[in-house]
């Protein structure tokens, strides 16, 4: 799966850099606490976190401390507890450890590990979250699920229909995401955002930006933006950005449907997975 691009980081100075982080919502630790990635690793149970060479100590506190808040910030904005953002003990956090020159961040499959390089700009985690979740649950909604594949892949390659679905709710709930971030409202041709989608791709000459698991995580930064908790470490850049500009995210009516359809599945993902681990503590 190609990484996601960005563009180059450039140094600015201390203060200005700070600048570029904020977020407005509810404290999720006492004012001025120190947090580390320990402390974000139990928490959210990740499988591993690894911290690059070059990763000097106060860079450490400091990305600690976003993603904590970041990642707390969307456990709430989802309403689902901290299993989900960990897909349930099994993704892994890199942080500062390589990566490409001009990619702030991305998802390596046969790892399940989420990467953010040590100098990327905000913004990212949300987009490469919902690779990690696509993929988690490629096996656990679609029954033709084999090697390395996303739900969203598995989703389109079946013609749209659910006839390899695992029966469930949640399966159906998703399935409902899906048409609404690739299809239209009357559920029979492609979307406006595939249509821009494909069209960016024909003149670029490549094929990324159509790509289905592409399109649902950047359908899935848009909800995440609009909720009312602010967070542009989280998120940022779907709205009035060049990509948001040239329709590479849903807008209008489109986005209030993917919206609404993310609101539904994540809400009865969060009952039935919080609901599972009250009955497991009895």
């Amino acid at each position: 799966m190609p990484e996601s691009p960005s563009k180059p980081y450039k140094p600015q100075p201390a203060d200005e850099k700070a600048k570029r982080f904020y977020r407005t919502g509810p404290d999720h630790r006492p004012k001025d606490q120190y947090c580390d990635f320990i402390q974000l690793r139990r928490r959210f149970d990740f499988r591993s976190i690894e911290l690059g060479r070059w990763v000097t100590e106060k860079e450490k506190q400091d990305a600690a401390g976003r993603f904590y808040d970041a990642l707390c910030d969307l456990m709430l904005i989802l309403h689902v507890p901290e299993s989900v953002i960990s897909m349930r003990g099994s993704l892994a956090l890199h942080y500062g450890t390589g990566g490409r020159p001009g990619v702030a961040a991305h998802y390596a499959p046969n790892q399940r590990a989420f990467a953010l390089a040590k100098n990327a700009g905000p913004g990212s985690i949300a987009h490469e979250w919902f690779h990690a979740l696509d993929h988690y649950l490629a096996d656990k909604a679609f029954i033709t699920a084999s090697g390395i594949r996303f739900a969203s892949g598995l989703w389109l390659d079946q013609g749209a229909g659910e006839q390899d679905l695992i029966p469930h709710a949640i399966n159906r709930k998703l399935s409902a995401c899906f048409a609404a971030i690739m299809l239209d409202e009357s559920g029979e041709q492609p979307s406006e955002l595939f249509r821009c989608s494909l069209l960016a791709d024909q003149v670029a000459g490549i094929n990324y930006y159509s790509q289905p698991e592409e399109l649902c995580a950047r359908a899935f930064e848009a909800f995440v933006q609009d909720a009312p908790i602010k967070n542009n470490f989280l998120v940022k850049g779907t709205k009035a950005s060049f990509e948001a500009q040239h329709g590479l995210y849903p807008s209008g009516a489109e986005r209030a449907r993917i919206n609404q359809a993310f609101r539904e599945y994540f809400s009865l993902l969060g009952r039935a997975v919080k609901a599972q681990e009250e009955r497991s503590t009895l």
